[in-house]
């Protein structure tokens, strides 16, 4: 159902007056502070993202929702210390996207995404006077995948990159090495620091190869518990528990559970 511009902005409005009012008589809300909603907020972002992996429409309007809650709830509190409002937030964030999108609002010619993501990388540069650093926009709290991702993503946008994508294979198999050899003659931290190198070179591939590594990980997540949920219910099925099956047993359910999924 699409709504006019008008029923939107109304909409909006009725969140904010709602919030409002809650904020001024509901003692849960009105000692709400940035740092007690903070680990709230981060949870949301997690059942968002967890909804739009299962494309579950209702679920996603449910989760967004709730996203901008706190979005508007933390705009609240900044209008109450005379900080800032939510108009501010929305002014600075159409600002930042024209400013950013030269190719569309001003002069610049990008004919693909990959050139669009290169001037972003040089926009945002410039847009603190230069005192910025290419890798500095990536928040240090993402998770060390998304993170790996995103860093190895910024590099390539300012030119450092493998010229051939086949190439990344050779360092793959490198770094595979490296972890063997450190498995059998190295101390644990040494192992660690190879795992590291392998995962970073494994998540480089996929970007070159197209594939965000943290969305595949989460496919393959869902077919394992979905796998091991099978497991599970044959030795149900025989009154036992899943550590009372043999692995021969254990692999014999696996295998079923491939084959229910075609």
């Amino acid at each position: 159902m699409s709504h006019t511009r008008s029923e939107r902005i109304e909409a909006l409005g009725r969140v904010i007056d709602t919030l409002e009012i809650l904020r001024e008589k509901c003692p849960w809300d009105a000692k709400q502070t940035n740092e007690s909603l903070r680990p709230n907020s981060i949870e949301e972002v997690y059942e968002l993202a967890d909804a739009l992996m299962a494309d579950d429409v209702a679920n996603i309007r449910k989760e967004l929702g709730d996203v901008l809650l706190h979005i508007l709830f933390y705009s609240k509190i900044a209008d109450e210390q005379g900080r800032f409002d939510i108009a501010d937030v929305a002014d600075a964030l159409n600002a930042k996207l024209i400013f950013r999108h030269p190719h569309v609002f001003g002069d610049t010619k990008a004919d693909d995404e990959k050139q669009v993501l290169e001037n972003w990388e040089k926009i945002k540069l410039r847009e603190k006077g230069g005192n910025r650093t290419v890798l500095s926009g990536v928040p240090k709290a993402l998770p060390a995948l998304i993170k790996a991702f995103r860093i190895q993503e910024k590099a390539a946008n300012v030119g450092f990159d493998w010229q051939d994508r086949g190439q990344v294979w050779d360092k793959v198999r490198e770094e595979m090495a490296e972890v063997e050899q450190a498995a059998a003659h190295e101390s644990q931290a040494r192992l660690e620091a190879e795992f590291g190198d392998l995962l970073f070179s494994v998540v480089n591939a996929a970007r070159l190869y197209g594939v965000n590594p943290d969305t595949a990980l989460e496919h393959t997540n869902a077919k394992f518990i979905s796998r091991f949920g099978h497991i599970e219910q044959v030795a149900a099925e025989r009154g036992v528990s899943v550590a009372d099956l043999s692995l021969d047993e254990m692999e014999a359910a696996w295998q079923e559970a491939k084959k229910l999924e075609k």
